[in-house]
């Protein structure tokens, strides 16, 4: 089954026989939208040759997750953790340029907590380090541009690429980091794709938040209690539900507003940056994939 209908087809079944996470089709239509969606050029290296931003963004995604560990890191003043690692990583690409394959083959915890501002000896940069050794060995003689090229055009072919050839990739039934590579890369300017709208929501932990503070997703009490309480949740059948029915009720609510779900998901999740929804906890997963 070609990707995207595996991520549409996984959800669609996890969503109606979910036992702790409850979508509430009366509110589907209660989702406002959003301003265009748009990469930040301070905290996001943009300006660069083409070359360049291409390996940039295939970089950053290749270490974008770790929501779970987020509130453990040294944030820059005003970022989230996300936009904390981002800017450091745009920082470092515009004073040394971007690593080659064989650069990255060697990275290290320890070199790259100091490109992150962050301590070597954190849980999150060990796994960013082989996160980005692996990158390397994929990579192998490829320039990032040369593989986002070799798609022809394809976002999700592109997906299937990096799902394939990187264990943290392989996000299954959702493969969050490889939709969203695409994305920012169209996002960029510096890859165009002619499936890109078909494309899901990029699953985490921010869209799933946005929606149950908007009422279209309702969790069990137990559940909330604990995703209250700031308790972590590990892996498994839970966090799995979260995610499923948040992208499996955007396909709805997508669809009721005439707008490809990518847009739809950049529209909630700059949305669950807004103070009010900061100011209530979010499920926490430790993941490699979100």
């Amino acid at each position: 089954m070609p990707l995207l209908d595996e991520v549409r087809a996984s959800c669609a079944e996890i969503a109606p026989s979910a036992r702790s996470v409850q979508i509430d089709v009366e509110r589907l239509g209660d989702v406002r939208p959003g301003p265009p969606p748009v990469l930040d050029p301070q905290a996001h290296y943009l300006e660069g040759p083409r070359d360049e931003v291409v390996s940039y963004l295939v970089t950053l995604d290749a270490i974008n997750f770790g929501s779970g560990w987020f509130p453990t890191l040294r944030k820059r003043a005003g970022c989230s953790g996300y936009f904390t690692v981002a800017a450091a990583l745009a920082d470092h690409f515009r004073q040394h340029g971007p690593w080659s394959a064989a650069e990255l083959g060697e990275l290290d915890a320890s070199e790259l907590g100091a490109v992150l501002g962050q301590e070597p000896r954190h849980e999150l940069m060990a796994l960013y380090a082989r996160a980005l050794r692996d990158l390397g060995a994929f990579l192998g003689e490829r320039t990032p541009t040369e593989l986002v090229d070799g798609c022809g055009g394809s976002a999700e072919r592109l997906a299937e690429s990096l799902a394939a050839g990187m264990p943290f990739f392989n996000d299954r039934g959702f493969y969050k980091r490889a939709q969203i590579t695409a994305n920012d890369l169209a996002l960029a300017g510096v890859a165009a794709f002619d499936d890109l709208d078909r494309l899901t929501i990029f699953a985490d932990n921010v869209v799933p938040h946005v929606l149950r503070m908007d009422g279209v997703l309702s969790y069990s009490a137990e559940l909330a209690a604990r995703i209250d309480a700031g308790e972590p949740l590990p892996p498994g059948q839970e966090e799995r539900e979260i995610r499923a029915c948040a992208l499996h009720a955007c396909e709805q609510i997508a669809g009721g507003l005439g707008v490809p779900p990518r847009i739809l998901d950049v529209w909630l999740w700059n949305r669950g940056r807004e103070p009010r929804y900061k100011a209530v906890p979010r499920h926490r997963t430790r993941s490699v994939f979100y």
